[in-house]
Order: C-alpha cells, then structure tokens, then sequence
C-alpha cells in the first residue's frame, strides 16, 4: 500500500505530439517543458510553463533569463499554487533556446513577441507580468519600453538605467570586476554550445590526421580569439567608453515615456545596481507613458541583493527584520496588481526602505525623502589626512584658509577593493559591508571623519562627494566611500562612488584635464539610509583607485583597453575658502 501510495504523487510525462515539449502532472500544479515559440525572425525559443490544475483562466507571470530556467523551477511551482501560470524562458542563444547571445540587443522584440504569445497560451487571462533580477530585469525593462499590449505589470530586481552608466561603466570607470566574471560565467554555456556544434559537426569526418580534430573551432590559447568567439559583446564594451549610440540604442532612461505599464522596483544598498534601480524607479514615476505607470509604480530597497538577501550580508548581522524573500514580495506585488488583495502594496505609500543602524523596515511617500535636509559636511586637515591615522576632519562648519592634503597615485599599486557593491565571484572577492581598515592604513587614502556623535544621526538619500582637486598627470581618478565608524573602530562602508577626470562633464565625450590646474569634481556615491549612532562617526575616504571593481587608471589619458604605460600622479585634495570640498549628505530631521 505505502508503494502505491508514493506511485500516485510521482510526475508522469506525456510527450506532446509535434514538439520536443513534455508534461509533467502532479495533484496540483502541472509542468509543460520545452515549450517552443517562434520570434519574429524565425527563431525558436523554449519555455517551461507552470500552472495549477484545473480550467479557470489565470494571468501569466513571465520570465526570461539568460541563466538556465531549470534553476527557476522553484518559483514556477510557487507561482502555480499562488494561483498564476509561470513561463520561465530561456532567452535568445542561451542553454535550450535557437539563436546568438548578444548582450541587450534582442530583449526589446524577443520580449515583446513572448508576452503576446503567452497571453494566448491555453488557460490565460490575457494580463502579462514579468519578473526577476539583474540581467534578468534587463529583459522586463527592454521588454516594457516596447509596450506589448498585454503586458500588465513588471517587477524588476537589482537592474540597470543605462547600460553604460550604471552596469559596464561607472563615473567613466570600466566596472572591470562584474564586466570579467559575469562574462566568464556566461562564456561557459556559451563555450558549451561551441562545443556541441564542432562535435556534431565533425564526428566521423574525413580530416587527416586525425590529430587535426577541432574540438574547437576557436583558438584557445589566443585568448583574443577565445574573447571573440565567446564574447564579443565584452570587447565592444571596452570599444565604447563613451556614452554613444552604441549604447543609446538599448538605454533605458532615454525611454521612460515608452513603459506604460506600473513597475515594482527592487534595489539594494549593498548592490551592484543600486544607483541604476533608484533611476528606474524616479524615471518611470517622472515620466512613464501612462498614468498608471506614474501613479503606480513603487519602490522597495532592501540591504544586499547581489551581496546577499540573509539577515547577515559581508561581515555586519543586521537583526531578525532584515532577510528578504524575493519570490514572496513579487507574488505580492502581483496580488495587488492583478487581484486587488489589500496587501503591503495597499498602504499608500510607494517607497518601502529598510534603515541600516536601525535596522528597521519604514514606508514613505516619497523618493528621495521630502523632509531630508541636504548638510554639507566639510574636509578639513592641516595638510596631512592621509590614512586614518592622519589629522582629516568632517565638520558642518566651512573652511577658511587650510593646507590641501595630496597623495601619491601608483596605478600599479591600487588602492584595493575591501567589500562593496560587487558581483560576480564572492569566493575571489567577497561583497558587502568589511572593515575598511586595510584601505584605511594607506597613505594613497585621505580619510575626514568626524568626531564622535552627540546623538543618532540619520542619512537617507542620494549622496555627493564635491571635491575641489588637481593632478600632475592628463588623467586620473577620484574615489570617494562613506563610512560608518563604531565606538571599536570597525569601519563600515556603506556606498562609494568614481569618477574619471576626463568624464567630468559628460560621459558621452571625453575632455582631457590641464595638469596642475584646480577642478570641480562631483562624484555621485550614490544613495544609503543609514542612522550613525550616537557614539559613532561619519567619515569619508578619498583616493584614486578601488581595484578591481573599477579598473585602473593609467594617468595617461589612455584607456586599458588600449595600452599598458603606467605613469604615477599626485593628486591633490583642496579645502579653504576658494575650494569648499564637502560630503554632501541627506540628513533626516528624527
């Protein structure tokens, strides 16, 4: 009796006559696999689709990933229970599915073409929603600014604006630690299909000799070629520095007016597409096509994202409200949206953020904070800030006539990357909130802080490091990190920003600097909410290098994607009354 008991709940598969698809039926939920459509142009794509049993017809939930979509299995089923059909799709030359991988360049119509034809699959509504992060969120985005017109809702998580600026650039730095390991990771299905395609190919050919078998039919030991083959898409990359019409094609911020459709924007602090998620968020509120798209769009930022949703992320536990249930929060959202449950998404507040220090969830009507007071916190030393056992200060109080700090820049001794926003190799290069100490101990780091703190202080919102600064060199890099500094020293980063000189007007065109003359120089560090508490310090760290998470500036006005010469600068931090350099903050009244 047990076995045939256990006999009943096992999936049975049944072929589907014509298609490479199978089902599979369990008591609840059933399982279509392989589920070919066919784009535009004639490729095939492959779904998985998930439903529960029984006739009623149910909106579509939707997902097109790059990454395997066995992996969103989970979700399929959790989906199903929830009452929706989940389609989770392998995007264009990824694993099941026909066709090239090329970064962006298909998602606009690949995406518009899979919503209409998952409205029509047997038992839909007609009502699309997407869903999912990083690159994942790419296909929603590219997806929505084509307007298909049954697509309902969207939910990006941790995603870009802009291509340029907030994912392969940022501040005009080559963001080379996630560029590197996220095209290796794809390379691997990528180096699979190759694969797959010389075997079939060559199995029982005619060459001789035999030794002469391509197993490949790229040059593994060119590494050029390899990169060709594999990933031209990161070349290119590295061919446009420039903010240019390379990447204008696929910008998203260039097409807020196109998504008409409300959108739930999922960001993190600690996330690599922190900066890119917020702009999503302000930009469809701003200027989305549709009313709905304005009015309706809402915004939840959470710690860690790539960085990691647990309750602890990199070194800091932040309490027993931190973790994260990304699959939950977007059923919710789509609860609300297509079902009109009076749930988290009801209360009339469009912003959900979670306050580090705190270490307390808060909703808000507004993004950024109406009641934030932008406070200039002011650099201040007697000329030797460098490392924190230097005499940098941070007061509110501005400068009057005061030696400027100046530090040696070696491009080929960086200032390296301690935590942070990062993806993709956390075994190498671990993310999150670390101790800063270790860059802190260098005398390439001028590092303000202020005194102990009198009474908790909070910061939430968009942050700017204005620095007033001039270098010996024709280029050069300015950093900037806000930290969190505890009564035991340990120092918390909590966001960071770059900025090329030759990009301080304008991403889209490169100006070179004058050596030795003073310039204003903005770098957006992004945004935190963080309470400093009571006993704690503010402080700001100021260089020329995060390495590897932005690549290295040569100082030579050159890029490293085109030349190898190394030339030391010094670099030169003003503070007096002509070059007021301040941490500019969003300090809450509490």
């Amino acid at each position: 009796m047990l076995k045939q008991t256990l006999c009943l709940v096992v999936f049975a598969s049944t072929l589907l006559p014509g298609t490479a698809a199978w089902t599979q039926t369990a008591s609840d939920v059933i399982v279509e696999r392989n589920v070919a459509m066919k784009t535009r142009d004639g490729v095939t794509l492959f779904a998985d689709v998930y439903r529960p049993v029984g006739d009623e017809a149910l909106p579509v939930l939707l997902t097109r990933t790059p990454y395997d979509k066995s992996n969103s299995a989970a979700f399929g089923r959790m989906g199903a229970l929830r009452g929706y059909i989940v389609v989770i799709q392998d995007v264009r030359g990824r694993y099941t599915s026909e066709g090239e991988w090329y970064t962006f360049k298909h998602e606009t119509e690949d995406g518009y073409d899979t919503v209409e034809w998952a409205a029509a699959l047997p038992h839909a509504s007609g009502k699309v929603g997407m869903f999912s992060g990083s690159y994942v969120g790419a296909t929603q985005m590219l997806a929505a600014i084509g307007h298909p017109p049954h697509l309902a809702g969207i939910c990006p998580v941790v995603t870009a604006s802009n291509y340029h600026e907030n994912w392969t650039y940022q501040g005009g730095a080559f963001e080379q630690w996630f560029n590197e390991s996220w095209t290796s990771a794809l390379a691997q299905d990528s180096a699979n299909r190759e694969l797959r395609r010389a075997t079939n190919a060559m199995v029982g050919s005619t060459v001789l000799p035999l030794t002469q078998y391509p197993v490949f039919n790229v040059k593994a030991a060119g590494g050029t070629d390899l990169t060709k083959e594999l990933a031209p898409y990161f070349l290119d990359w590295l061919a446009h520095p420039n903010y240019d019409s390379y990447w204008k094609q696929w910008s998203i911020e260039e097409n807020f007016g196109s998504i008409q459709v409300p959108a739930l924007m999922i960001a993190a602090w600690y996330d690599i597409f922190q900066g890119g998620s917020i702009r999503d968020y302000e930009g469809i509120r701003a200027h989305g096509g549709s009313e709905a798209a304005r009015n309706s769009t809402q915004l939840v930022i959470a710690i860690g994202g790539h960085s990691g949703w647990s309750r602890k992320v990199g070194d800091v536990d932040f309490g027993p409200d931190a973790p994260f249930d990304e699959n939950t929060i977007t059923l919710d959202w789509y609860d609300f949206l297509f079902k009109g449950k009076q749930n988290q998404f009801a209360n009339g507040k469009p912003v959900k953020i979670f306050v580090m220090g705190e270490d307390k969830w808060r909703d808000e009507a507004s993004w950024p904070l109406e009641r934030a007071k932008e406070t200039r916190y002011y650099l201040h030393s007697d000329g030797k800030a460098n490392s924190a056992a230097g005499d940098g200060s941070l007061t509110t109080t501005a400068a009057n006539e005061e030696t400027a700090d100046s530090y040696f820049y070696d491009p080929a001794n960086p200032a390296p990357t301690v935590g942070g926003p990062l993806c993709c190799d956390s075994a190498h290069l671990p993310a999150g909130p670390r101790d800063q100490k270790e860059v802190e101990s260098r005398q390439d780091v001028l590092v303000y802080s202020t005194p102990p703190l009198d009474e908790d202080t909070e910061v939430t919102g968009p942050i700017t490091l204005d620095l007033f600064a001039k270098s010996s060199a024709v280029d050069t890099d300015f950093t900037g990190k806000l930290v969190d500094v505890g009564p035991d020293g340990f120092a918390q980063n909590l966001t960071e920003g770059i900025l090329r000189a030759r990009y301080r007007e304008s991403t889209s065109e490169a100006t070179p600097i004058v050596p030795g003359k003073v310039y204003e120089y903005k770098v957006d560090l992004w945004s935190t909410s963080n309470v400093f508490l009571k006993g704690h310090r503010i402080r700001v760290e100021v260089s020329s290098s995060n390495f590897p998470r932005f690549d290295r500036n040569l100082n030579t006005g050159k890029s490293a994607a085109e030349s190898s010469e190394l030339v030391k600068a010094t670099n030169t931090i003003l503070h007096d009354s002509q070059h007021p350099s301040a941490l500019v903050l969003p300090v809450v009244p509490r």
